[in-house]
């Protein structure tokens, strides 16, 4: 990817263009065409982003883009063919492993636990327990025989007869 970088660099000094003016026509920021032409391959997050702003950067200059792009794919082949096998089965199996692990989290597959409150029991028994007096102290009013006074002690039977 240096060679690259520095290829495309070499490009832009001949066609007497700035760094800032390609910056400004291409609509890159300048760090990221200084690490194109640089060749930081690391300051790049995602790989397919960069290969398109190489060949909007060699189209620019005038120089073949779908060469500068097979060199540049050429650069992604090398880099990544450095990984071996093992390692590659290593870290699928990590990461199938940590899929397993993690459970997907979406509002339409999540299992929502129903919470139980004692609130409404002991309400429903308040209000049992209240009727229950209330209606006791009702009847026990009602069927109450009044007591006897000592007024008519001394009253005599016959005296009522009519």
């Amino acid at each position: 990817m240096k060679e690259l970088g520095e290829y495309l660099k070499r490009a832009r000094i001949k066609n007497g263009v700035s760094l800032t003016e390609a910056c400004e026509d291409l609509e890159i920021s300048t760090s990221h065409l200084e690490n194109i032409e640089i060749g930081n391959i690391r300051a790049f997050k995602d790989v397919y982003e960069l290969r398109d702003d190489v060949k909007s950067y060699a189209k620019y200059l005038g120089l073949d883009a779908d060469k500068v792009v097979d060199e540049f794919n050429g650069f992604l082949f090398q880099h990544t063919s450095k990984i071996s096998l093992d390692d590659i089965k290593k870290a699928q199996s990590r990461k199938e492993q940590l899929l397993k692990n993690k459970k997907i989290k979406s509002p339409y597959t999540m299992e929502y636990k129903e919470k139980k409150s004692i609130l409404p029991i002991i309400c429903f028994i308040s209000i049992v327990f209240l009727l229950s007096l209330i209606i006791y102290i009702i009847l026990h009013s009602i069927n109450k025989v009044p007591e006897r006074t000592d007024e008519l002690k001394g009253v005599i039977k016959e005296e009522y007869i009519i």
